[in-house]
């Protein structure tokens, strides 16, 4: 009778000179391909990778990615007077939320763009390496 013996083992484990992809990594790669508007968010809340079509939305004058999400890509408006919205409601939007949280995150968020405001709602999860924060992946859909 023949004998099988299986073993499971982690992506590229064992292969001198290449090592596992983050869940950051992968999420990243994704977003920067895909159609949908969306962005992958480092810890420290940098834009990784930002959807094409996402950036073509907000009519950035300059690429997002390795800039923090607040230096010129999301320009917040507050809902209630139509100004900059304010610091401590800044860290409840959806892909800092995620962050710092540790758990899915949704809501609806006001940005200036250059054709005027425009509401998005936003959900975003974290991004985990073992037990640990490492980003958060969100999406928009504008409203």
């Amino acid at each position: 009778m023949a004998h099988v013996e299986l073993s499971v083992s982690e992506p590229n484990a064992g292969r001198p000179g290449r090592t596992p992809k983050s869940s950051l990594d992968r999420w990243s790669a994704a977003v920067r391909e895909a159609e949908e508007h969306c962005l992958v968010l480092d810890a420290e809340a940098v834009v990784v990778a930002i959807a094409p079509s996402f950036e073509r939305l907000l009519r950035l004058d300059r690429p997002a990615a390795g800039r923090d999400l607040l230096d010129g890509v999301l320009s917040l408006v507050d809902f209630a007077d139509g100004g900059p919205m304010i610091d401590g409601e800044i860290s409840k939007i959806p892909p800092l939320l995620a962050l710092t949280s540790g758990r899915l995150s949704r809501g609806l968020l006001r940005v200036y763009a250059p054709d005027g405001q425009c509401t998005l709602d936003a959900v975003a999860t974290p991004l985990l390496s073992g037990e640990q924060t490492i980003g958060s992946l969100t999406f928009f859909s504008r409203i």
